[in-house]
Order: structure tokens, then sequence, then C-alpha cells
């Protein structure tokens, strides 16, 4: 089977590898959609690897006795090899299993090897290309939202318009929210735009937390979300947030954020959130959105073949772009 590596420094191509085996209660799918997310930073950075990507949906082609999915059944493929036994994958929240497994495939490929149970089938009517978003698309915000219990009576501020931050605007809007998003991308500002977006604010401009409470009668926000990973969009999140708020973390961050207890949490009454994804009994709702809401079609700005995956790994690292889906078979 075919599947995508990166081979050197803004250099990515196509490699041949042998079709993953089965174990008991998996299956096999045929992917059909495997959206792009960060690994653009390893193609720019030349870090070699041919496991790339974490989200996908496709079509079971293969099952293992004791599999939960049929062949010709249409599946978004959830991440990661969570245990499946333990208290956390019992409740659905598999996403933060501790004992998840020795086992790791890329979902840039022909084909994937999964449990079962991680792969919920996709509801008539909604291609592939569009399922594939309730991975990391539309998931993390969708999560957050749920966790934050987001409604029409909210005024949310996102921090961060990549992918993860326009679907979140997407979920928001999709709930009846009033958003205000930090951005200064103009091609992620201009989409944005387009989905609706109440308010945008440039974080460059050192009065930004001013302005966010004038726009919410000097208030602040109900919600926050942070999908930037940037410290200074958290202090911009935590400073700007009404009393007794929530805000929430979904963007990838190895920096150490500088959260003051008292002012921030005691006094102010703030909840701060980590959310990864979303409980998985919440999948047949977050299909309600791909398939209700006519703003996920706006998310996905880039279809690319597999075969032009240097293209697609281009594009994705200008960051001039929403949502990129690739399709292996071609």
């Amino acid at each position: 089977m075919k599947l995508a590596a990166i081979t050197g420094q803004q250099q990515a191509e196509l490699v041949d590898k042998e079709k993953p085996a089965l174990r008991e209660g998996w299956a096999l799918v045929k992917i059909h959609a495997a959206p792009m997310c960060a690994e653009y930073k390893d193609f720019v950075h030349g870090r070699h690897s041919d496991c790339l990507g974490h989200e996908a949906a496709g079509e079971v082609v293969e099952v293992a006795p004791g599999s939960k999915v049929r062949v010709g059944d249409r599946v978004v493929v959830m991440p990661q090899y969570p245990c499946g036994e333990c208290d956390l994958c019992v409740a659905g929240d598999f996403i933060y299993c501790e004992h998840n497994l020795e086992h790791w495939e890329p979902t840039m490929s022909q084909y994937i090897a999964k449990p079962s149970w991680l792969l919920p089938l996709i509801p008539d009517g909604i291609p592939y290309e569009k399922a594939s978003l309730a991975c990391c698309g539309l998931g993390p915000s969708h999560g957050a939202f749920s966790a934050m219990g987001v409604n029409a009576f909210t005024t949310v501020l996102i921090t961060g318009l990549g992918p993860v931050g326009l679907g979140a605007i997407v979920n928001a809007k999709y709930r009846g929210a009033r958003v205000i998003a930090v951005e200064m991308n103009e091609f992620r500002i201009s989409l944005a735009k387009k989905m609706g977006v109440d308010h945008i604010i440039d974080p460059r401009d050192p009065d930004a937390v001013a302005r966010i409470k004038e726009l919410t009668g000097g208030i602040g926000p109900d919600c926050g979300l942070d999908c930037s990973g940037v410290v200074s969009a958290h202090r911009l999140l935590i400073d700007a947030m009404k009393r007794k708020g929530k805000v929430a973390f979904v963007g990838e961050s190895s920096a150490d954020t500088p959260i003051r207890i008292s002012d921030d949490m005691l006094r102010k009454g703030l909840q701060l959130i980590g959310s990864w994804h979303y409980n998985i009994s919440e999948f047949p709702n977050l299909m309600k959105v791909i398939k209700g809401s006519p703003l996920a079609d706006l998310l996905i700005t880039h279809t690319f073949p597999m075969s032009r995956i240097q293209e697609a790994f281009e594009v994705s690292a200008s960051q001039q772009s929403g949502k990129i889906i690739l399709k292996p078979w071609e």
C-alpha cells in the first residue's frame, strides 16, 4: 500500500509499506479521506517520518473475529489505540486512556487497522470528506463547548483561527453563540468572516483586552477557547474573560503558561479546562453539526490527491488554508 512520508526538509513523497494485519476485534479500513493537521511542522523542519496523520474516514474492507463493524460499513477513524477496558475507555473518554496499546499506524495511508469500537458509523448522506471533520476539524471545539455548556446565550472568545479555530466557529454558530475571534492571518480572517464571526480582534493590538471587554458591555465573554497554543493567547483569554467565566484549552503547547492562582482563579472564579477531544457518546451530535451546518463546507478549503503530497504540505505550511483533505487512492 502507499503512504505519505516526510523525507527531508520541506520534502514529502509516497512510500510503499505492507498492509497492516488485524488483531481480534479489529477491522481494516480503506481510507477515503485523510485530513492534514499539524504535520506541516515536521515538514518545515525536516523531521523524517512515515507515520503521518491521526484522523480519517473510510470503508471497512476486512474484519477480524469479534469485530463490532461489518465489511462495507462507512466509518470515522478515531485517534490513538486506547485499551478499551479501563474506566475512562468504558465511559467514552478513551482519549485520556493511560494504557494505550504500543501500536501506531498513520492515516495518511491507503489502509489502517483499528480496534473496531473506535470506528463509529457515518450516517447516510454525509460524504467521507465532511465526515472526516469529526476528528480534529470539529472534534476539539465540540468537546470543549460541551464541557462549557456553550449555547445561544453565550459569547465565546476564540484565540487562533487555524483549522481547529475555524472549526470552533462552525460549532459555536451551530449552537447559536456570539463569537469574538483573535487572529492576524488575513486569509483566515476572511474565511472567518464568511462563516459569520461577529468580531475579529488583532492580537498585536496593545488594547486587545479592553476592546474585547467593550464588545461585552465591560464584563468580558462568558467562555473562551484557545486553539493556538500560544502563551500570549492564554494570557489574553484569562485577562479578558468575565468573572466566573470558563476557559478551555485545545491547542497543543509545550510552553508554560503563567497562571496566577489567587487573581485568576480564586478572586476571579475562572474555570480553566483542558479538553483534547470529545466523549465518543457525543459522536451522533457532532454528525448533526456536520450534516446540518452549511459552514462545515467552508472549513474544507483544499482537497488533494495523496499523489500530490508535496504540494499539499506546501499549502499546509503556508497557513493559507482551512482544513486540507487528502485522497489516498488518487
